[in-house]
Parts: structure tokens; sequence; C-alpha cells
């Protein structure tokens, strides 16, 4: 899926793929100075992170593992619900460990929050965060974010794994979809 194949249902494109790239690059090239080394632990938040995960350890030039967990609070709508319920657990024991969390995006910054306690509970050496995209809403949690893609406005976006009611997520670039398209 591609740019020409979104019709009127796109109305604007906000990072092309091409920067995209550029910036995963550069943010794992950060990445590998940070934890030179060190183990690295990846741990992906699903379903949204699949693309930058796979884009971003594709990127390293360290040795990691990866690792899944699902979380919600969002549903079919446009807004968090502001329950956090984890829907798949990691597979891997983390004390010990370097974890980095891979998110696609930083909403309201609630939802990382909660994670980020959560497996800070679990006893690791280290929990830092590497975001896609931070929306200027998540600017006002206290939450440090280590890695940013790109920090945009509070819109609705779609595109690179981010989804609406689970479409769009195979746009190689992030995007606002028209109004008429949730309206």
């Amino acid at each position: 899926m591609d740019l020409n194949d979104m019709g009127q249902d796109l109305k604007s494109v906000l990072v092309t793929e091409e920067e995209i790239k550029t910036r995963l690059a550069e943010l794992a090239a950060e990445i590998d100075a940070d934890y030179a080394g060190r183990d690295l632990l990846l741990v992906g938040v699903l379903k949204g992170a699949v693309m930058v995960m796979a884009d971003l350890a594709r990127e390293l030039h360290h040795s990691c593992e990866m690792d899944w967990m699902a979380v919600s609070s969002y549903g079919a709508g446009t807004t968090s619900s502001g329950v956090v319920r984890i829907l798949m657990d990691l597979d891997i024991d983390i004390s010990g460990r370097n974890v980095l969390i891979v998110e696609d995006v930083i909403d309201s910054g609630l939802t990382l929050s909660w994670l980020v306690g959560n497996l800070r509970s679990r006893g690791p050496a280290s929990v830092e965060v590497c975001a896609m995209v931070r929306k200027e809403l998540a600017l006002d949690v206290e939450l440090d974010v280590r890695y940013v893609g790109f920090d945009l406005p509070n819109e609705f976006i779609v595109g690179y794994g981010l989804d609406y009611a689970e479409k769009y997520r195979n746009l190689p670039f992030i995007g606002t979809l028209a109004p008429h398209m949730y309206s």
C-alpha cells in the first residue's frame, strides 16, 4: 500500500518513507553507542511497533534479543480509554537485563508510563524507551523517552505501524486521514 492507493482517504503526509529510514539509522547509531559492550533486549509493543522494531533491529550493529508485549488502552477509537490491559506478556525474564521498549507512538504517555513502571518492577538493569513518534500532548507527562524519532502535533496519525481500526499499518509513511474517514 502506498500514497497512490489512499485516494481521497489521506489528508496529508507528515513523515515520508525516506525521512523514517534516515531517522532510524540515526537512532540505531545512538543506541549502538549507548549499549556498546552491554547486552540489549528490545521489547516491542504490539501491534504498532512491528515496523519500527523490525527496521530498527536491522539498522543496529549491536547484537540484541527481541521479545514482544501487547498492551492496550484504545479499542477501535482514536483516543485512549485510560485503562491499560496486558494482552500478551513477555516470554523472557528481564531481571538484570538492559531493556529498550520500542513503541510506534506516544500519544498521552499514560500507557507507556504504566508499562515502564511495570517493567521496572521486574528487576531489569535498565529500562529505556525508543518511540518513532511522540505527540505534543505526551510532553506534559513526566516520562523520560531516551530516543525519539519525530515530535508531531496532536493529530490522529496512521501508517508505519499506526492504525485506524486495524487499517493503514502497512503504509510506508506517516500521515493523517481525511476527516470523513473517522467522523
